[in-house]
């Protein structure tokens, strides 16, 4: 949330990760491992959605790092 505040202080817009095309300087994407996923099921079921979204499976696969 940091780089959101300091964006709008600024005048800036921050897009959507799902609105923004992937850099070209990252790794080809990865599977997410079998404890990874069971943890982005784990976070949609908290927040009450029957799967998980783009930001569940990005903060389950910055975990593994």
């Amino acid at each position: 949330m940091m780089g959101n505040k300091m964006a709008f202080a600024k005048g800036g817009k921050v897009k959507a990760p799902w609105n923004k095309p992937r850099p070209k300087d990252l790794p080809k994407p990865k599977k997410l491992a079998p404890a990874a996923k069971a943890n982005a099921k784990a976070a949609a079921a908290a927040a009450g959605r029957p799967y998980p979204n783009l930001i569940d499976n990005m903060r389950a696969a910055a975990k593994r790092k």
